[in-house]
Parts: structure tokens; sequence; C-alpha cells
């Protein structure tokens, strides 16, 4: 798969996985293991840059004696969801058409 590609879908996952309330790395990686393994070194790199691209705000509280960053979804990744929900549909039709011999030829 295309590297940049990938990684568009991978942020948009991460972001989908925060977007209903406010996660920590751990919990991310849990809620998104039944649709997609994610070593926590990738999640971190991706959690980097969207908080760079202002598409998320990380917070730190203590849990347990400790400091954990909370992500939190911000509008630009709320837009940045629905875009990508949009060019599904493009990138659904674009598949129907390159597999529509596929089809013939069964």
């Amino acid at each position: 798969m295309d590297i940049q590609l990938k990684h568009g879908l991978l942020d948009v996952c991460v972001l989908a996985a925060i977007k209903g309330e406010d996660s920590y790395g751990y919990k991310i990686i849990k809620d998104m293991k039944p649709y997609i393994e994610l070593s926590e070194s990738t999640l971190y790199t991706i959690l980097k840059r969207l908080e760079a691209a202002k598409m998320l705000t990380v917070r730190s509280a203590e849990h347990g004696g400790r400091l954990r960053k909370y992500y939190h979804i911000t509008e630009s990744g709320l837009r940045r969801i629905e875009d990508f929900k949009e060019d599904w549909q493009e990138i659904t039709a674009i598949y129907q058409f390159v597999t529509r011999e596929d089809e013939t030829h069964e």
C-alpha cells in the first residue's frame, strides 16, 4: 500500500478512536485492536503528527500516581473525519471501476 495513503488512513482511524471521548495511548490501541493492529511507536508518531496539525490537543492528568496524556479531538480533526467520509465515496467508486472487469471474468 502507498505509504502516504496508509498514513492518511491511520490518522483518520486514530481521530475516530478519540472522537467520542478523550483518550490515552493504551486505550486507543485497545479500542482499535479489533479493526487494526497498531504498535505504540506508530501510534505516538501519529499522535504527534495530529497534534502538530492541530487536529487534536493534549493534556496531562494524574492517574494512579503517574501523569497520563489525554488526547482530545479538535474541530479540525472532526472536519478531517468528515472529509475522509466524502473521499471514501470517491475511492469506492474508483475501486468499482477498476474491478468491474474482474466481475465479468468470474
